[in-house]
Parts: C-alpha cells; sequence; structure tokens
C-alpha cells in the first residue's frame, strides 16, 4: 500500500485536483481544526503542489515555495494527511517527498517552515530545528523551525 506522488505547478493542476486539495485543507484545517482563516491565501498561485494519491484520491499534500515567496528561504506549508488515513504514517513520506522536492526543484536544503507547535517533535525526527519562541497564528501556537543540512 503506497502513495503515487506528484509535483505540480499551479497552472497544471486540474479542476479535479485543485477541488480535492482544497477539500482535503478545508476538512483538516477549518472543520478538524475548529479554526476560521482564510486558507486560499493567494499563495497557491507560487507555490508547487505536492500531491499524495492513494486509489484515485488525494489523502497528502503539502505546498513548496522556492526562497523569498513565503519565507526568506525556501519553505513547505499546507502539510496534510488526511484523517482516515494518518493510521499510515504517511506524514513522515509527505515530508521526505516534500524535503526532496524543495532540493530538486529550488536546489536549496535551506527550508523554513511555521510548525503547530504539537508537531514540533514530528518536524524534528526531519532534522529541523526551532528557531523561534511559540507565537499564535490564527489562535494556533506555533513555533518556526528550519532545516540546513
Amino acid at each position: 500500500m503506497s502513495l503515487e506522488w506528484k509535483i505540480r505547478r499551479f497552472d497544471e493542476l486540474s479542476t479535479k485536483e485543485l477541488y480535492n486539495l482544497l477539500q482535503l485543507r478545508s476538512e483538516v484545517f477549518i472543520v478538524e481544526q475548529n479554526c476560521v482563516y482564510q486558507d486560499i491565501d493567494g499563495k497557491d498561485q507560487k507555490a508547487l503542489h505536492l500531491i499524495g494519491e492513494y486509489d484515485s484520491k488525494i489523502v497528502a499534500y503539502a505546498r513548496l515555495f522556492r526562497a523569498g515567496d513565503y519565507f526568506d528561504e525556501a519553505s513547505i506549508g499546507r502539510v496534510v494527511v488526511g484523517t482516515n488515513y494518518r493510521d499510515k504514517k504517511w506524514g513522515h513520506e509527505l515530508m521526505t517527498q516534500a524535503i526532496c522536492g524543495v532540493k530538486d526543484y529550488f536546489n536549496t536544503a535551506k527550508i523554513t517552515i511555521s510548525a503547530q507547535l504539537y508537531l514540533q517533535k514530528f518536524y524534528e525526527s526531519h532534522g529541523f530545528v526551532v528557531t523561534s519562541e511559540t507565537y499564535l497564528e490564527d489562535d494556533i501556537p506555533h513555533i518556526q523551525m528550519k532545516l540546513t543540512n
């Protein structure tokens, strides 16, 4: 049981892919986390979209940004695995694919993320280190983390 991975520029996404990835983001970041915020933030057009599909359904996703488009360094954001698929540990595969995608497409290993605080150990397991105090983003505690290797 494995995921099929693809990376798309915004203008390469099909209407169905865009709908499904926005549905996944809304399901997790807005409904599950009970957080009213503007998910469609005008940055999707700048991002590369990493999509993990299982049985023709988008179940894992992240946005990849080149340096300067989100943070000074390259960045990974909107990291999400669907609720019904988290027991498969695909979040780790997603982060591995995201880090490789940044390295391959943007030719850098310097990556900054804004991580939800409760996921600190998850991101540390992928080599990220905390570089800020805790701060609130959309009323959820976050920390900035960096990968430099």
